[in-house]
């Protein structure tokens, strides 16, 4: 059963990770983009450019896990929960969309001579790389505890921003030493390709959860030996659980004896639906199908 309190409070900490992120991110874009541009490193810049677009994608995070939370109206039976896949694939977008426009400026500036960068970029990009590394650990373990695409979104966000840091990092050093200043663009175009990988990693997971891909195995084996647990039940048929933002709705086909009454399978229903609301974490609702045992002796019979 889902405990409403004990998700509004896990929610809760995650809209609080989501606000961190905001106010860390904006400020680290500012600080970034205004020590690359003074310090002539384009890969200091591009990670700024990072920066900017995880304050977008946080804030996406933040609203979207506000709309999730709401409850089940009229026009929305099943609640919002859906909002938070859809805030997680935007995040990945955005991801994307960074890694791009990264790739394109940097195989511009390749291609054009330009200063070689500030030595004390580095000591910029040391301090970005431990902040975001503590944001990013920080963020993940919120995401976990409370099970969300879209946090572990924001999360995945923060490691590629500081991967990115440690490329600019790499660059400007061989920039540095070798006085080839291409070697800081180049190192902003690998990062690139990181983002990049990283946006695909992101976008498989909530896109997954919108088409209502099969959650883990062990929900729907904890479901059925719930389920199995009844007295009057014989065996079980479908199973099928799906993930809807925080929650977990289960359609259960349920066989009991050919010759019991209506009103027997009906009672046998509810306490299937009872005993998983009650043992089973977030399951939001339960529904349940009644079948009997000589139904399943049918050759016609369809398993799935």
């Amino acid at each position: 059963m889902v405990d409403t309190q004990k998700l509004e409070a896990q929610v809760q900490s995650g809209l609080r990770s989501s606000l961190l992120s905001i106010v860390a991110n904006a400020l680290l874009a500012m600080c970034k983009c205004a020590a690359g541009f003074l310090g002539h490193s384009f890969a200091l810049v591009a990670d700024g450019i990072e920066s900017l677009s995880d304050v977008f994608s946080s804030a996406v995070v933040y609203f979207g896990l506000q709309y999730a939370i709401k409850p089940p109206d009229k026009e929305h039976p099943y609640g919002h929960g859906k909002a938070e896949p859809v805030a997680a694939t935007v995040v990945g977008l955005a991801m994307a969309a960074a890694a791009v426009l990264i790739a394109v400026e940097s195989v511009s500036l390749i291609r054009t001579p330009h200063p070689l960068p500030v030595r004390y970029t580095l000591w910029v990009l040391l301090a970005v790389f431990a902040i975001k590394l503590l944001l990013s650990r920080y963020v993940s373990q919120v995401a976990n505890s409370i099970d969300s695409t879209a946090v572990r979104g924001d999360a995945w966000h923060h490691l590629s921003d500081a991967i990115t840091s440690l490329f600019a990092f790499v660059g400007i050093s061989i920039a540095l030493w070798t006085k080839d200043a291409s070697a800081d663009d180049w190192a902003a175009l690998c990062a690139s390709f990181v983002i990049l990988f990283n946006a695909w990693r992101q976008i498989r997971a909530p896109f997954a959860e919108i088409l209502d891909t099969a959650p883990p195995p062990e929900i729907e084996r904890h479901v059925r030996e719930v389920a199995a647990s009844v007295a009057e039940v014989i065996g079980l048929d479908k199973c099928f659980v799906r993930k809807v933002g925080f929650q977990y709705y289960v359609d259960l086909h349920v066989v009991v004896r050919g010759d019991l009454t209506v009103r027997s399978g009906h009672l046998i229903s509810h306490q299937v639906e009872d005993r998983i609301l009650e043992r089973v974490e977030r399951v939001a609702k339960v529904l349940v199908h009644i079948e009997p045992e000589e139904e399943l002796l049918q050759p016609s019979h369809s398993q799935m």
